[in-house]
């Protein structure tokens, strides 16, 4: 049984919400690829090392999941990856017919590089904020994404 909400915001609060949240992806995904074009790497390949990164190594369809790609087109990602030296498949200890991608120290440098320079933009852009609001937008997003996650 469904939670009835408190209160009904009006269409035209959401409609600009929509709009200026669509307008900050944008923004930032353009910045994100202006910061890759500076590496090896492409744009897949940077979520693919930003999940390795994040969770730690995983097997080709759980990436492929966590990336909403096609097993195949995950499995050609992790070879060009591969080939660069960023990953490599190991197989499962407790399992040898599971191959699992593990992230190599080129891969996490790489990554790290680029999310500190995608950090160092977010803080050039809050320096027109001032410490509450900023804590305050931190807050509010990460309520937002708690709430977008449990559909």
């Amino acid at each position: 049984m469904s939670k009835e909400p408190e209160f009904q915001h009006d269409t035209e609060t959401i409609a600009l919400l929509e709009k200026e949240l669509r307008y900050i992806s944008a923004l930032i995904k353009q910045k994100g690829r202006e910061i890759l074009s500076n590496y090896t790497i492409t744009p897949p390949q940077f979520i693919a090392l930003q999940w390795l990164h994040e969770l730690g190594d995983m097997t080709i369809g759980e990436l492929s999941n966590k990336m909403y790609l096609a097993f195949s087109t995950t499995t050609d990602l992790v070879d060009r990856m591969e080939r660069n030296e960023l990953v490599q498949r190991v197989r499962d200890e407790h399992d040898r017919r599971v191959v699992r991608i593990h992230l190599l120290p080129e891969g996490a440098r790489v990554i790290q590089e680029v999310i500190e320079k995608r950090q160092d933009y977010l803080r050039d852009v809050f320096t027109q904020f001032n410490e509450e609001e900023t804590i305050v937008f931190s807050s509010l997003l990460q309520r937002l994404h708690l709430e977008m996650k449990k559909d």
